[in-house]
């Protein structure tokens, strides 16, 4: 499920212009698609469970 929803958001992440924006861009410069499809969802994972752990709710902060 994690790879099937990394795989809908791609398309309009790497259009952003966020940190998570930046590194996907860049991941999908040296890397296949579908390896960035599954490191998306890796960190996605991490992210949901860093949030849940500290009880925080995520801040997409824009890149300078």
């Amino acid at each position: 499920m994690l790879i099937q929803g990394a795989r809908a958001a791609l398309p309009t992440l790497r259009n952003t212009n966020t940190r998570l924006g930046v590194w996907l861009r860049g991941l999908l410069a040296r890397a296949h698609p579908n390896t960035a499809v599954v490191a998306l969802a890796a960190k996605l994972a991490r992210i949901v469970w860093a949030l849940l752990r500290h009880e925080r709710s995520y801040q997409a902060a824009a890149v300078a």
